[in-house]
């Protein structure tokens, strides 16, 4: 089966598909292994940990088919990517969505913010008008070979405009041909019930930001709103972030690891789960 396929197959099913966001390859693997059934590639992660710089639009179109097409190599399970503004108009839009499929991601999420942009918990956002960003979904729709290529349209109006202004986009993009639906930050469990009440239909995605302007219900209970994905998008990222600073404190602090080896993969435990062993199989065979 595509893994197209496999992705609506979840995205269709009872359960709620639980994605965590990969900041690397690396994290992607740690994803898959630790048995999710779908990975999303988060630009704000790539941006930190390719860039060292904040979600702001620093990332360029070539840069992010990059990370995906190595994180699509990287892992067997489908990948949900973000895809900014698109990289421009409509026309940098259809071209945006080809190479993303190419590199072999099942979705593409693009945004109706003003570029440059910004993270969806950032404020300061704005919005394109919402005829701008519908005609950008008629040509992502247009562009894609696969049937089954997701498209996500995600509208940023909530914060600026209201909950109502963004229920609106959401439907005209979803009259524009957009499969999953992502009102990005709601700012309430009850806003949540209402974006589900008014798209029952619909696939809809819920961005579970730790510490963002949204409240974090857990799986059962977003399964009950009418949710069908949750993205943890930036959760992965801070637990790194948060372990390396702790080994690099306790570093500076001791001048030895010694007592916090425990807390670390082991170099054969590390190298078996990057597959090295494979590349020994390899050696031998074509010695």
């Amino acid at each position: 089966m595509k893994k197209t396929t496999r992705l609506r197959n979840l995205l269709a099913a009872k359960e709620l598909l639980v994605a965590p966001g990969a900041y690397d390859m690396l994290s992607a693997k740690i994803i898959e292994a630790v048995g999710f059934n779908a990975v999303y590639l988060t630009g704000y992660g790539q941006s930190a940990s390719m860039l060292g710089q904040p979600d702001v639009g620093l990332l360029t179109m070539s840069e992010m088919v990059q990370r995906a097409a190595s994180m699509a190599e990287a892992v067997d399970v489908p990948i949900l990517a973000d895809g900014d503004t698109g990289y421009g108009n409509p026309v940098n839009v259809m071209r945006t969505v080809r190479e993303y499929e190419k590199a072999g991601v099942c979705a593409i999420q693009l945004e109706d913010q003003v570029f440059p942009k910004k993270c969806g918990h950032m404020l300061g956002r704005k919005v394109i008008p919402q005829e701008e960003m519908i005609q950008k979904i008629k040509a992502a729709c247009d562009a894609r070979i696969d049937e089954d290529f997701v498209i996500i349209a995600r509208t940023d109006a909530r914060t600026d405009l209201g909950l109502q202004a963004a229920l609106d986009r959401a439907a005209a993009y979803k009259e524009a041909g957009a499969d999953l639906l992502f009102v990005e930050s709601p700012e309430s469990e009850e806003e949540m019930r209402k974006i589900n009440e008014a798209f029952p239909e619909a696939f809809t995605l819920a961005n579970m930001l730790e510490g963002g302007r949204s409240p974090m219900p857990n799986v059962a209970e977003m399964e009950e709103m009418g949710f069908n994905i949750a993205i943890y998008c930036t959760g992965p990222l801070y637990a790194a972030a948060n372990a390396v600073r702790g080994y690099c404190e306790t570093l500076r602090k001791d001048t030895t690891t010694k007592n916090i080896w425990d807390e670390l993969l082991t170099f054969q435990e590390f190298n078996d789960f990057i597959g090295l062993n494979k590349y020994y199989e390899a050696e031998k065979k074509y010695a």
